[in-house]
C-alpha cells in the first residue's frame, strides 16, 4: 500500500497551519504555539498500560514510551478497550477509568497513581464486570453519556448512567467497516471516522434520536489499518493516528473539520518505529477526563 495515496487533496501552507497549529491569534501576536499532539495509550501483552505522547511537528516525534501501573489486566487477555479519561484525584493522585472486554467479558475500571512518583494506588484499583457476551464484537468506544459497540453489520448504542446500561439502539448496514474511531461529541450527535474492507473512509453521524448519517471522505487505499484513534486539534479540526498491526507502524493525518468528500486530509509522515512495539496489543486515546477540562471532540 502506498501512503501518498492516502494522504489524498493538497494543502496550501495557511490550510496546514490550521490544521495543525491552534490558537493562530496566540501566533500572530508574537506569542509561539504549540504543535497538535495526542496521547497513545496501549494495554500490553503482559496487561500494562502505557502511554506515549505524539506530536505533529515535521517529521512527526514520539516521546519515549511510559510504562505503568504494570499488571493491571490478565496476561494476553484483553481483547478491545476504550478510550481512558483522566482527571485528578487531590490531594496528590490522577484517577483513571474507562473499559475493557477480557476475552468475552466487558469491565470497567479506575485506579489512581501518585502524580509526582507515579506509582499504582493498589486500594484505588476496582474492576467490575459490566457483563458477558462480548465474544464478536470488533469495536467499543465510550462518548460523553454514550457507549457504542461494533459487532457484525451493527453499531449498539447504550446510554450508561454510573453502572446503569439502558435505551439500547442498534443500527444495522456497517457490515463493510473495519474500524472506527470517535471525532465528535455534541449535545444533539455522536460522529465516528470508519474505514471499510474495501478501503473507503467515512463519517458515521449517530445523532440522540433518528437514523444515521453516513458520508463518503474518500473512496480507497485506507484499508490497511486496524486501529484509529482520533484527537482534538484546534477548534474543529482532528489528528487522526492510523495503525496498522501487520506491520506494526503508525501514520498521522491531519483532517480538516469533516464535510464528506471535501474534507482535507494530510499526511504528516510514520511514526517511529517504537510506536507499535510487538508487546502491544490495544490502543486506545488517553484524554482529560474531567468536566472541568472541556476537552470535546468537534471533528465533523
Amino acid at each position: 500500500m502506498t501512503r501518498g495515496r492516502i494522504a489524498a487533496g493538497v494543502l496550501g501552507a495557511a490550510m496546514t497551519a490550521a490544521v495543525l497549529v491552534p490558537g493562530q491569534a496566540d501566533a500572530v501576536a508574537g506569542r509561539a504555539s504549540a504543535p497538535c499532539s495526542m496521547t497513545l495509550g496501549t494495554v500490553t501483552v503482559q496487561g500494562d498500560h502505557k502511554f506515549q505522547k505524539i506530536t505533529a511537528t515535521s517529521p512527526v516525534t514520539a516521546s519515549p514510551p511510559h510504562v505503568g501501573p504494570k499488571g493491571l489486566f490478565p496476561v494476553d487477555q484483553v481483547r478491545l478497550a476504550t478510550s481512558v479519561g483522566w482527571e485528578p484525584d487531590p490531594p496528590s493522585g490522577m484517577l483513571r477509568s474507562g473499559y475493557v472486554r477480557i476475552v468475552n467479558d466487558l469491565y470497567r475500571f479506575r485506579y489512581v497513581t501518585d502524580m509526582t512518583t507515579g506509582e499504582l494506588d493498589p486500594a484505588s484499583y476496582q474492576k467490575t464486570r459490566v457483563g458477558g457476551g462480548w465474544i464478536d464484537q470488533t469495536y467499543v468506544e465510550r462518548s460523553t453519556s454514550h457507549t457504542y459497540a461494533l459487532q457484525g453489520d451493527v453499531i449498539t448504542r447504550w446510554t450508561v448512567e454510573g453502572s446503569v446500561w439502558r435505551n439500547k439502539t442498534t443500527y444495522s448496514g456497517f457490515s463493510a467497516v473495519k474500524t472506527m474511531a470517535l471525532i465528535s461529541q455534541t449535545r444533539t450527535y455522536d460522529t465516528f471516522l470508519a474505514n471499510t474492507r474495501g478501503g473507503a473512509l467515512y463519517t458515521i453521524r449517530i445523532p440522540r434520536s433518528g437514523a444515521p448519517v453516513v458520508k463518503k471522505v474518500r473512496t480507497s487505499t485506507w484499508q490497511t489499518f486496524e486501529t484509529l484513534v482520533a484527537e482534538k486539534c484546534g477548534v474543529q479540526s482532528t489528528l487522526l493516528l492510523g495503525i496498522d498491526k501487520d506491520t506494526r507502524r503508525g501514520y498521522l493525518y491531519a483532517v480538516s473539520h469533516a464535510n464528506g468528500t471535501a474534507t482535507v486530509i494530510k499526511g504528516l509522515g510514520r511514526v517511529g518505529d517504537q510506536l507499535a512495539a510487538p508487546e502491544d496489543k490495544t490502543y486506545f486515546r488517553y484524554y482529560p477526563g474531567s468536566s472541568e477540562a472541556g476537552v470535546l471532540l468537534y471533528g465533523e
